[in-house]
């Protein structure tokens, strides 16, 4: 009988390890997006059945997992689905034809007034321009991928706004808390996407609202800072208090809500760009985007999307990312506007009086102030439990005695790059009986905080200045002031630390960021489910973002018939890279001199971008041949384009491409890149080429004049360039064909080859 029991034992124990092993399997699938190019035509259900067919494949014949795996599809403006796949179905399905990549469900961050009238935008709901009128903006509808928004603002009031355009074929989505009534001839279409955000199963205790409506406040802000109707009163809790709008404040809103506490997942971005293609909207603003480094164009939902927005005549406009060191540039393809972030003339602050008189002023939209002085000390003396004094000098939860802070005001330091990590030291040191803080902070000074007590962020200059008195007097005493609004600060623009930065990772002969707007403090619209506030003062790339949406909205008013590509020639070739002062823009937080890494073309110009003069214009051919010059072959093309294209026509480089700025890479001894211009000024217009060689860097320019005798006319040129020095690393100038009245200027950006670095011969 033993032997039988062990055989009986030994069979139970292997039908268990068996069954846990499957169970592993299956709970080791996970959401991936088959990207299979382009559409032609084909009907929807018979997509759907496509796709279908596919995952029975990967899935032994089975038609019932195959369905239950099924997520999304994607069937309007490109072709392609989401399922959850193991890892094995994920590489068998990508060997499948007509598949062009296969890349699992990522996830996207969010990229987190009186800024209009700094850089040149003054009145309510007009808005004009001298010389042209854009009251043809209630006829641009703008599509927000972003956190949704809260329709009953007064920025997105529909008052005395015309019917919806009829070319509209979006919808208003039902939902918690929403419905179709929620959508106005204002906000004229709404929807939201979970499938992504479900399938990755995760739990969030926070408001969601699984409907458009914003639980985060993010998606309102953005809107409205592009397109927010004029509000007389806007203000943060009686800080920048005015009258505010949006770039383009009667223009249409069509909201795609995709991004969760959690982050936005590549799924239902695909899904929010495959609906606003077909809704018919005529640009799209993300202030969202990966971490750096980037992946592959067709690997990366943004791209994706926005390649195929592109194709049918939609402007995208993304922000670059928040992570301010060199290289760190994302959303990075040529067929998007990448935008970085600086400031305005309008700071927060608040003062810091020490105990022996000395003045220091920082950064704080702390509305509370303490009453009289109270003793300092660092943070660093505060410590407790098993922290160590480093530790405690960041004021990390936990890491306080509370004996020894109490009634004190601590000195912490900050090293993360999060504004919320900020808010949270302040609730430390309050939890711990502090009654003020100064905030130590080297990268992102500028950025105002709403803390919880009186507190302000200084740099690292000021904040040694500070310890030093602390370890110098016995029993010093600060006291610090609650914030308050100041105009006129200088230098401005500056561009904001936290801002990301060039070379492009992933195509270095594509200068990034494009442009740069303000994105420093800017007060907009916020949703009340967020501290019961209307109006919010927020900083990120993800509020430079909008403003380049509103101004490109102008410029689609404007000229309805422009290209995506020659709205953003526009916009690049007309921005200045002189600060208010006619003084070269610097860069935080050392106040150097920035260079095209920075700021890409230089802060945007609204007042001159309705009349760019010239416009480097690219149709979508010209990005399929870019495409073959770094690399596709004509298989993938086919793939992607669904048409006919072929590598024939390639380019000879990426630098090639009829992009605005002018980038060469791994230059050894001298190369030349053509472009080609399209007259949309006078018809008989002459311009003649005006160059600032970078430096060691000899630049001829042919011809050095281009005579236009009509509107339309486009004629090409050549830019020489020869190594003349020794050099190292990167070097910038810049090319400007200019007239009586325009200047049309593109940046120069040279990188010499590793073996050039050294004495030339």
């Amino acid at each position: 009988m033993a032997p039988a029991r062990s055989r009986r034992s030994f069979t139970a124990h292997l039908f268990l390890w068996v069954f846990l092993a499957q169970s592993h399997i299956c709970f080791s699938a996970k959401v991936y997006v088959v990207y299979m190019g382009s559409t032609n035509g084909e009907d929807p259900d018979d997509i759907l059945s496509l796709h279908h067919q596919m995952l029975t494949v990967v899935h032994g014949g089975s038609i019932e997992k195959a369905q239950a795996s099924h997520v999304y599809s994607y069937k309007h403006g490109f072709k392609g689905f989401a399922a959850k796949l193991t890892d094995r179905q994920a590489s068998k399905i990508a060997k499948l034809s007509g598949v062009v990549s296969v890349f699992p469900n990522l996830k996207r961050r969010l990229h987190t007034t009186h800024s209009w009238d700094f850089i040149g935008l003054v009145g309510d709901e007009i808005t004009e321009i001298p010389g042209y009128s854009t009251r043809n903006q209630v006829n641009v509808i703008v599509g927000f991928i972003d956190t949704g928004i809260w329709p009953e603002s007064p920025s997105f009031s529909d008052a005395n706004m015309p019917p919806v355009p009829d070319q509209w074929k979006g919808q208003c989505q039902s939902g918690e808390a929403f419905n179709a009534s929620s959508c106005n001839r204002k906000v004229i279409g709404a929807r939201y996407y979970m499938s992504g955000y479900e399938a990755e199963g995760v739990s969030e205790n926070t408001l969601l609202f699984r409907s458009p409506r914003d639980s985060s406040g993010h998606g309102s802000h953005t809107a409205s800072t592009a397109v927010g109707r004029y509000v007389k009163n806007m203000n943060y809790s009686g800080l920048a208090a005015g009258g505010a709008r949006g770039g383009a404040p009667v223009a249409r809103v069509a909201v795609y809500k995709t991004c969760w506490d959690s982050g936005c997942y590549d799924v239902d971005l695909l899904a929010a760009f495959d609906d606003a293609i077909r809704d018919g909207v005529h640009i799209l603003s993300l202030s969202l985007g990966p971490d750096a480094p980037q992946g592959d164009y067709f690997n990366d939902a943004i791209s994706v999307g926005s390649f195929h927005a592109a194709s049918h005549g939609i402007l995208v406009v993304a922000s670059v990312g928040n992570e301010g060191s060199q290289g760190s540039a994302t959303n990075v393809a040529p067929w998007v506007i990448t935008v970085a972030a600086s400031s305005t003339d309008r700071e927060f602050t608040s003062d810091i009086v020490l105990g022996d008189g000395t003045n220091f002023t920082g950064e704080s939209l702390s509305l509370t102030e303490m009453n009289a002085s109270a003793r300092i000390i660092s943070a660093s003396e505060a410590y407790a439990g098993y922290f160590t004094p480093y530790q405690s000098s960041y004021c990390l939860e936990s890491s306080l005695n509370i004996t020894r802070v109490r009634g004190k005001v601590l000195v912490c330091r900050h090293a993360e790059g999060s504004s919320e990590s900020k808010l949270a030291k302040s609730e430390v040191v309050k939890e711990a009986g502090g009654v003020g803080m100064i905030l130590i902070d080297e990268a992102d000074k500028d950025v105002a905080v709403p803390f919880v007590i009186p507190a302000a962020i200084v740099g690292r200059i000021t904040g040694d200045k500070i310890i030093s008195y602390v370890n110098q007097t016995r029993d010093a005493t600060s006291r610090i002031f609650n914030a308050r609004t100041v105009l006129g600060s200088h230098p401005a623009p500056r561009v904001a630390a936290f801002s990301s930065k060039g070379p492009n990772a992933l195509t270095p002969e594509i200068l990034k960021p494009d442009i740069t707007a303000p994105g420093l403090n800017i007060l907009a619209a916020w949703s009340p489910a967020i501290g019961k506030m209307q109006f919010n003062v927020l900083s990120g790339t993800s509020m430079a973002c909008p403003h380049v949406t509103g101004i490109a909205t102008l410029v689609k008013a404007v000229h309805p018939s422009w290209s995506p590509s020659a709205i953003k020639s526009a916009l690049m070739t007309t921005a200045t890279i002189l600060d208010k002062k006619r003084k070269p823009i610097t860069v935080d937080p050392e106040g150097g001199r920035a260079n095209a890494f920075d700021y890409g073309s230089g802060f945007v110009n609204p007042r001159k971008v309705l009349d760019p003069g010239l416009i480097y214009d690219v149709q979508p051919k010209e990005y399929r041949a870019f495409l073959c010059s770094i690399g596709y072959d004509e298989k993938s093309l086919h793939l992607i384009t669904r048409d006919n294209s072929t590598c024939k026509e390639t380019l000879r480089t990426a630098s090639d491409l009829n992009y605005p700025s002018i980038t060469v890479v791994n230059l050894r001894d001298r190369t030349s890149v053509i472009r080609t211009v399209t007259n949309v000024g006078k018809p008989k217009s002459t311009y003649k080429a005006v160059v600032s060689s970078p430096i060691g860097i000899n630049i001829t320019v042919v011809p050095k004049r281009l005579i236009f005798h009509s509107y339309g006319q486009k004629i090409s040129f050549t830019v020489h360039f020869e190594v003349a020095g020794p050099r190292k690393g990167y070097a910038f100038g810049f090319l400007t064909w200019r007239n009586r009245k325009l200047r049309v200027t593109s940046p120069l950006v040279v990188g010499l080859a590793p073996s050039d670095m050294g004495l030339m011969r």
